[in-house]
């Protein structure tokens, strides 16, 4: 076998598959940029996860777990949650509610009463929303 017969091999594309097909554990630990490793960890820690186990004991993933993995990793990694507060979300069924930014009771403030300490503070956090929103848009 020539070396060019194994880099084609190498480089080729994955065909696309139908989104209520089932994916192995390599297709989810490519797709979601997370190690395989580290998939079957969060299954030890997150019984909710229950991919189908076939002979040799390969997994398959469900558009439903993949759905969760998602979640579990912008948890984990974007919003900064721990493994045990994600655990709590799922146990307590707020998942969905978490991506959400939570309403903070700011009571019957007036900017234009506010310290100018506060009045800077809130005009930087409302420039710094804006950015985000841009970025977010972008992505």
């Amino acid at each position: 076998m020539s070396d060019d017969t194994l880099e084609g091999d190498a480089t080729r594309a994955r065909p696309r598959k139908a989104p209520t097909a089932f994916r192995t554990i390599s297709e989810v630990a490519d797709d979601l940029q997370i190690p395989q490793h580290v998939l079957r960890f969060w299954e030890t820690k997150f019984p909710q996860l229950k991919p189908l186990k076939r002979g040799g004991g390969r997994r398959y993933y469900r558009p439903e777990d993949i759905g969760l993995l998602k979640r579990i990793s912008d948890l984990l990694y974007t919003q900064g949650y721990t493994i045990k507060g994600v655990q709590r979300l799922l146990r307590e069924g707020g998942l969905e509610e978490a991506g959400a930014a939570p309403e903070l009771p700011l009571g019957d403030l007036d900017e234009a009463d506010a310290p100018e300490p506060v009045r800077e503070a809130l005009d930087t956090l409302e420039r710094l929303a804006h950015e985000l929103r841009a970025l977010v848009a972008r992505v």
